[in-house]
């Protein structure tokens, strides 16, 4: 038996819009496919623009940029979070500081935030882990009253909401992954959603390497030409059509992901009932979009023989991320607001099992397995 971690899902179009890619003759960025991704986008999340990346890395940088951050601004964030969340912030010069996790959701603590602003702080970077929403009503108070720019870390957020609304279009500025590891692929590839229609043009140009070719292609320029700092952060025409085939399968992948999600949480209520495990934590507040499923461990010394015999049963469950505040890029760059225990414990206790269509067959087995591995502590 081997049941990998994650397998990607074709919903069966996706090579078909491809061919349609390549017989439109257009096959760099912002074509028709680029297109119907924007306007899926924006109907489905409900910001006033959405603009395809070629990652979620590259829709962070854009957030950097649109916030004009200067070497020493300040940008608040958990160090319980991918790199990419700090990376696109250090490479302004900004500097990340860390704020611990609540044990619940593993979501940014909201109440350690007010206690690490400072008069550097220029925003708030919002991680929206597993899917599930931070406490944005809060954090967003604090931003208005503290005059700060949010930015909803939403990787791993499509399809999830928060009293209702899409996480991504709650801030100022919103960021999608769409990597092979996510709910909807393009292998990867992401989204930058702009709330703040301030920003809209500026967007544009910055991810048109800093022209104002969009201007050009709408005919309000004779000619475009270099008019601020950008890069290129467009994915193909090519990226785009095999998107559009999964968003055209959203519902569907939601659906079948959530089945897999509950089938998990049932299965491992009883042993969370005897204390042996943590099930995931979803606030009534929430609607989460089953991203991933994952169990802490009662004591972190038990991970690692737990792992190997998942592992050595031919299931690849796997931990998540070393905190950034722990890492030598996070101690070169950033700076830690009070104690992160939160984050140090439950990061060390993560354990997080396979979740992807199509194995609805060798889900049972997986459950199997784990229950027995739970039973040998």
């Amino acid at each position: 038996m081997s049941i990998p971690f994650n397998k990607p899902y074709f919903c069966g179009k996706e090579l078909e819009y491809i061919r349609q890619a390549h017989a439109n003759w257009h096959l760099s960025g912002d074509g028709p496919f680029t297109r119907k991704c924007h306007g899926w986008l924006e109907n489905h999340v409900g910001c006033p623009k959405a603009l395809l990346t070629h990652s979620c890395t590259a829709a962070l940088e854009m957030s950097a940029l649109l916030l004009d951050l200067k070497p020493g601004d300040e940008v608040i964030m958990p160090s319980y979070t991918f790199v990419s969340t700090a990376n696109a912030f250090v490479l302004r010069g900004a500097v990340p500081v860390f704020v611990d996790i609540r044990p619940d959701t593993l979501n940014l603590d909201e109440t350690k935030v007010e206690s690490a602003i400072t008069s550097k702080t220029k925003a708030i970077a919002a991680v929206h882990y597993a899917g599930v929403g931070c406490e944005m009503d809060i954090l967003l108070e604090i931003a208005r009253r503290r005059h700060l720019w949010m930015v909803e870390d939403s990787a791993q957020g499509i399809g999830s909401r928060y009293k209702g609304s899409p996480l991504g279009s709650l801030g100022h500025l919103g960021a999608l992954s769409f990597h092979e590891t996510k709910n909807i692929i393009s292998g990867e590839g992401g989204a930058l959603l702009v709330n703040e229609e301030g920003f809209s043009e500026k967007a544009e140009i910055i991810r048109e390497k800093g022209t104002n070719r969009i201007k050009f292609q709408k005919g309000k320029v004779d000619k475009y030409t270099w008019v601020d700092i950008g890069s290129s952060y467009l994915p193909s025409e090519l990226v785009a059509a095999f998107l559009w085939a999964q968003f055209e399968g959203f519902d569907s992948i939601m659906k079948r992901r959530m089945d897999l999600w509950k089938a998990y949480h049932r299965a491992f209520a009883d042993v969370e009932a005897k204390g042996l495990v943590r099930r995931p934590v979803i606030p009534e507040e929430c609607q989460h979009n089953a991203h991933m499923y994952y169990l802490l461990l009662p004591k972190p010394e038990k991970r690692k023989s737990f792992l190997e015999g998942l592992n050595q049963s031919g299931i690849n469950a796997v931990f998540h991320y070393v905190p950034l505040h722990s890492s030598p890029a996070g101690q070169k760059y950033g700076r830690v607001a009070g104690p992160l225990d939160v984050t140090v414990e439950m990061s060390a206790r993560i354990v997080r099992l396979p979740l992807w269509i199509g194995m609805e067959n060798e889900q049972e087995a997986v459950i199997d397995k784990v229950l027995a591995e739970i039973k040998k502590y």
